[in-house]
């Protein structure tokens, strides 16, 4: 079920590119009319600021507030894999695979909206980078599903161990472990 979810969204990337963009190594451009297209819809700062919703001004330090935490986590996590991951031969996980910054590409955006999409970009890159991370580690230490249900489970979760299968466990464990070796 993963590789197939992972060919639709290929699909979907490929069809979506070839409508709107083109990816020329880490830079993304649009051909000049879409170009021209973007820039008319754009909003300016001013009228941004005045048409913008009063709770989203207000709340914006509460949301920016979390970027010292995420900022600490990072850190943390990128020390735990570092330090770590060789010890357990884990391959480690590339950062750049998971934080990607092309939002700014967009010409509609002003600069507060680019800002904001910055913080998301990071923010959910960032998790998504924790999330592998743990679930390498999920597999090396403990590859076994859990007997309730739970949602969001990480994509590695499904080739798990059933809860409860007990035989041969050992051995299995050691192929998880073996496994994260060659990930790439």
């Amino acid at each position: 079920m993963a590789g197939l979810e992972e060919e639709l969204r290929t699909a979907v990337h490929e069809q979506e590119s070839r409508m709107f963009f083109r990816i020329n190594g880490k830079r993304v451009e649009f051909e000049s009319s879409v170009k021209v297209a973007h820039r008319k819809l754009k909003t300016g700062f001013f009228r941004w600021l005045v048409t913008n919703r009063p709770q989203n001004l207000i709340t914006g330090p509460i949301i920016y507030g979390m970027a010292i935490p995420l900022l600490m986590l990072d850190l943390f996590v990128s020390f735990y894999q570092w330090a770590c991951f060789p010890i357990y031969g884990i391959a480690k996980v590339r950062r750049s695979d998971y934080l990607v910054y092309d939002r700014r590409h967009l010409g509609y955006l002003n600069f507060i909206e680019k800002f904001h999409c910055t913080y998301c970009e990071y923010a959910n890159g960032l998790v998504a980078y924790l999330r592998e991370i743990v679930a390498r580690t999920e597999q090396y230490f403990c590859p076994i599903k859990h007997a309730h249900k739970i949602l969001g489970t990480h994509a590695r979760y499904n080739r798990f161990l059933a809860y409860g299968e007990a035989e041969h466990y050992e051995a299995k464990l050691e192929e998880f472990r073996v496994a994260l070796g060659k990930v790439k």
